[in-house]
């Protein structure tokens, strides 16, 4: 096990996330317009039908996890793995359902976070592209809310409805990418999801004047979402980084 000491704490790897609510809602825009927002990581996007892709908008309260409780906020892509995947699952992670081989993988973009902790970890341990900002999750009403601001400036205020319940999964082996500071990363991660609802659309989006914002609206947001999902109880092992090589990128951080 590998541990790594941040802020004078000790968190081991892998990460454990014991229990977790999460919402997100997804959007089809155009594959240039994402593979332009992403020219500085080098990835590419999957495209879900031609000329589309997908680009999702996440928001967590995490209560019981190795860093604490935090909120966060996700802006995610589809993209085509850049490398061939690792071997499938061992050990403790032995049984769980691999979808490495699924020919996509998730490029976190964005993703601001409310606590210092985390935010240090997120981005010494993973390269996670972490930002403190101000995240206001509502959880407690049958509309799930997040209002986020950075820098005193609205990005975003994201409502969603959840919908139907889905059965239970099981678990999940997955792979994220990240890019900070010049390096791509792949983190590979599980999680185990109880409490599924989903729907087609079922959110509503306000953008604010934050470049961030600016970015969204050049994607097409708001416009209706092709789904959204929302799991009540989630739980999350993420495993050690590995950096990837990478064709130079273009000098474009989120946000610009």
């Amino acid at each position: 096990m590998a541990s790594h000491l941040i802020l004078g704490r000790r968190v081991d790897i892998p990460l454990e996330i014991r229990d977790a609510t999460v919402c997100s809602a997804t959007y089809l825009v155009r594959a240039d317009a994402a593979r332009a927002v992403l020219a500085y990581s080098g990835m590419d996007v999957t495209e879900l039908m031609p000329g589309k892709a997908a680009c999702t908008l996440v928001f967590a309260a995490y209560r019981d996890s190795a860093l604490e409780a935090y909120h966060e906020f996700g802006v995610v892509f589809l993209v085509r793995p850049p490398e061939a995947h690792a071997p499938p699952p061992r050990g403790p992670l032995a049984g769980v359902r691999d979808m490495r081989g699924a020919g996509f993988g998730t490029f976190v973009h964005w993703l601001p976070v409310d606590r210092r902790l985390t935010l240090e970890a997120g981005r010494s341990i993973w390269g996670f592209p972490k930002e403190l900002a101000d995240i206001d999750v509502r959880l407690d009403t049958p509309y799930k809310r997040c209002i986020l601001r950075k820098d005193g400036r609205l990005v975003i205020d994201l409502l969603i409805r959840p919908g139907t319940p889905l059965p239970g999964t099981g678990p999940l082996a997955l792979e994220a990418y990240a890019h900070l500071d010049g390096v791509t990363r792949c983190v590979p991660w599980s999680m185990r999801p109880r409490g599924i609802r989903a729907r087609p659309g079922g959110a509503l989006i306000r953008l604010g004047n934050h470049p961030v914002a600016k970015e969204l609206s050049e994607l097409g947001l708001p416009k209706r979402a092709l789904m959204t999902s929302s799991i009540s109880n989630l739980s999350m092992s993420v495993g050690e980084a590995r950096p990837l090589p990478s064709p130079l990128p273009s000098p474009r951080p989120p946000g610009d």
